[in-house]
């Protein structure tokens, strides 16, 4: 192995560019910058909806993967009368007395809600996220504009580079060959679209479509709601971010949800042609009309539904580093390439900023197929991961379970960007759990416990929803505590402790209180359900998961260690907590995933293997029982029912057993749920068709591969066999 030669970071990426030929439904590509993405189909643009489907959930109506998303765009139905959480909350006996939860009093059939409780329905609906707009080709013939079939479009061939975040699209289409250049600005919710094609002075125009919010699990839009909101096109003015250039405005306006898109251009002409619907085409007198060059900008009016986009770390790195150089005298550059120019200066940074895994000189076959999964991760987690909110498991490619975001699947999204020393597209996201302290204080305050418990299934306002499963979970609690304490490891200042103190402690002091004495030490629950959610139906008796009793150990460790570094007086609660919890509970030699009977079962994710893995090695784990867990579980687990971030689970695990051959094995089990698309995406099922707790938990656990961890092994990238060559650079050792 060696690590001497510095990687050259743009042949690194740009050996991973997605190249497509042809239409493959399950792997569009996307552009994005954190805070607003677009997914695009074979054209460029969203052209052909129908062809990029994500399965139809039991009854539920399908969707599609080519989604126009922000984390600042959600929309709530109104409700059919005012709608709480009372009616949903259930007495369940713990140690401490009956303890209130918010179950779900409805029925749940197939992970489907019987409409029994409307309230519940609404409250697990809404708020909800928000497809903002469908940019496609259409054809004008006669005056009318058609839609484009997929037959129609030949000649197809189709690349993202990495390096510029810049797709450049081909094919033909009636005859015409067309190029499509779509990129989108690192530090603004604007798409630059750069049209080419004789094609154009023959019927080839644009069209923006936008729908109505959508309850629906997996569908952002509702397109048979034109009754329920507005479109308005305002007259054109003068463009001041594109001098030169003229600017077209639309309200939109959902229920108490508002927000602009600007369509800016020169020689185009804009025009509403329906209710919801707006038409861009060269503008009329053109002698040949050969280039479209326009941009899109989708600007939330900050009131209602809509999230105001606020300045944050992303944002102002992207300014710092990414913005689009200053034309030169006498030049101006036009929408669409100076969004592109933006893109191509932001994303050279970004690939040279922070860590880097190269693994090409390996001759295993493994390896390259690792460092394609590697690279392509990056980039997707920067696009839909970085952003001011948690993300939803599909990031801003599509929805699921509404748009809303899952925080116990926080930390797989996004620690990972800690460990690659670029900390800076974590803190947004952190960040918001401040603006969630208030609701998850009276949370726990309701339970009769002291600090914040954090909720699971929630939208920007922090609300819970109700669920049999959701709010009995407890594995989230630390994720915070953890998040931090990864921030502070890539920058270990004073600003960072201060900035984060009360989020670390709040949680810990939960965390503390909700442990409760027994003559055998401290333990947990009931009721509660562990990560691994096969012991639901059995919530009212669960007690000390293995995972969440070495999380709570290391967790509360790691906030007295921040209270130390703050100079303040230790908390005598959390020491004694850790200090006396129980230890798991072992079975025929290795760690069961709970504490009472049925111990064990074999489906979802073998969550104990968190324990040593995600954790580093506490005083309730002992290695070689782990070590016999891992090899149990490798036996015979059902990986059917396994999820994405699994198998990074099982390498994790295996890379600290110092076992790096089957931590390898792990990354690349041949699983339906382990799937990798072309696009870089982990697959999971049709009603599922991205996941992005299995991209971050990758990086999450190359990066403990490659960096080691502390009082880990002394050699070079310990997590990988001996035999291959590992070079690294940039990446932050674990705890």
């Amino acid at each position: 192995m060696t690590n001497t030669e510095r990687i050259d970071r743009k042949a690194l990426a740009q050996r991973h560019n997605v190249h497509q030929s042809r239409l493959d439904p399950r792997s569009p590509v996307t552009v994005g910058n954190g805070e607003f993405a677009f997914t695009m189909d074979l054209t460029g643009l969203q052209t052909m909806p129908e062809a990029y489907p994500v399965g139809a959930r039991d009854d539920l109506p399908p969707g599609t993967l080519l989604g126009t998303q922000a984390q600042w765009g959600w929309h709530s139905t109104p409700p059919a009368q005012p709608f709480d959480l009372a009616g949903s909350t259930v007495l369940y006996d713990s140690p401490r007395g009956p303890v209130p939860y918010v179950d779900m009093v409805g029925d749940i059939v197939n992970d489907r809600e019987t409409d029994t409780s409307l309230a519940e329905t609404w409250l697990r609906a809404n708020p909800h996220r928000l497809d903002l707009g469908r940019i496609g080709f259409r054809w004008l013939e006669h005056g009318t504009a058609r839609s484009i079939l997929e037959a129609e479009i030949t000649d197809t061939e189709q690349t993202l580079d990495l390096w510029s975040g810049v797709v450049t699209s081909r094919f033909t289409l009636a005859g015409h060959p067309v190029k499509v250049t779509t990129a989108c600005h690192p530090d603004r919710d604007e798409l630059g679209f750069r049209v080419e094609s004789p094609a154009l002075g023959a019927g080839l125009i644009v069209g923006i479509g936008f729908p109505y919010g959508s309850e629906a699990w997996h569908d952002a839009a509702d397109w048979n709601s034109p009754d329920a909101h507005t479109t308005s096109l305002g007259q054109p003015t003068p463009s001041h971010q594109h001098r030169g250039s003229t600017q077209w405005t639309a309200l939109r306006e959902l229920d108490d949800s508002r927000y602009q898109v600007v369509v800016t251009g020169h020689d185009l002409d804009v025009e509403q042609t329906g209710t919801h619907d707006l038409r861009i085409a060269p503008r009329r007198g053109q002698a040949n009309p050969l280039v479209l060059d326009f941009s899109v900008a989708f600007v939330s009016a900050g009131d209602g539904g809509c999230i105001p986009r606020g300045a944050s770390i992303r944002g102002q790195a992207a300014t710092a580093v990414g913005s689009a150089p200053e034309p030169g005298p006498g030049v101006e550059l036009s929408p669409a390439r100076s969004v592109a120019a933006a893109s191509e200066a932001y994303w050279p940074e970004f690939w040279s900023s922070g860590g880097a895994i190269e693994l090409d000189a390996t001759d295993d076959p493994r390896a390259k197929e690792l460092e394609r999964r590697i690279v392509l991760s990056q980039y997707l987690t920067a696009v839909n991961c970085s952003g001011s909110l948690p993300p939803q498991e599909t990031g801003l490619v599509c929805n699921s379970w509404r748009g809303r975001f899952h925080l116990e699947m926080h930390w797989w999204h996004a620690a990972h960007f800690a460990h690659w020393n670029r900390a800076d597209l974590l803190l947004p996201s952190l960040r918001w759990y401040s603006t969630a302290l208030e609701t998850s204080r009276q949370t726990a305050k309701a339970q009769r416990f002291d600090g914040v418990r954090w909720p699971k299934q929630v939208g920007p306002d922090g609300r819970e929803s109700p669920s049999p499963i959701g709010t009995f979970l407890i594995w989230q609690q630390p994720h915070p505590i953890h998040l931090a304490e990864l921030v502070y490891r890539a920058n270990p200042s004073h600003e960072v402790l201060k900035e984060f103190s009360e989020i670390v402690f709040e949680s810990a002091a939960f965390m503390a209180d909700f442990a409760h004495p027994t003559s055998r030490g401290f333990e947990l629950g009931p009721p509660l359900i562990p990560a691994q959610e096969s012991y639901g139906s059995i919530r009212a008796k669960v007690t000390n998961p293995t995972f969440e009793l070495a999380y709570w150990q290391w967790a509360l460790r790691t906030a007295a260690a921040w209270r130390e570094r703050l100079g303040l007086e230790p908390v005598e609660a959390w020491t004694d907590v850790a200090d006396a919890l129980v230890k798991p509970r072992v079975v025929n030699g290795v760690y069961a995933a709970i504490d009472v009977e049925p111990f064990t079962i074999r489906t979802d994710h073998p969550s104990m293997l968190c324990a040593l893995g995600v954790l580093p090695l506490t005083d309730l784990i002992d290695a070689d029982i782990m070590r016999a867990t891992l090899s149990d579980v490798l036996t015979d687990w059902d990986w059917g029912s396994t999820w994405g971030w699994d198998y990074p689970v099982m390498a994790m695990t295996a890379a600290r057993l110092e076992d790096p051959e089957a931590a390898v094995d792990a990354l690349l089990l041949d699983a339906g749920k382990n799937t990798v698309l072309p696009n870089g995406h982990n697959r999971q099922t049709d009603s599922l068709p991205l996941y992005l707790p299995g991209n971050g938990g990758l990086l999450a656990a190359v990066a403990l591969m490659a960096a080691g961890w502390d009082n880990g092994p002394a050699r070079h990238a310990p997590g990988f066999p001996a035999d291959w060559t590992v070079a690294w650079e940039g990446l932050v050792r674990a705890p």
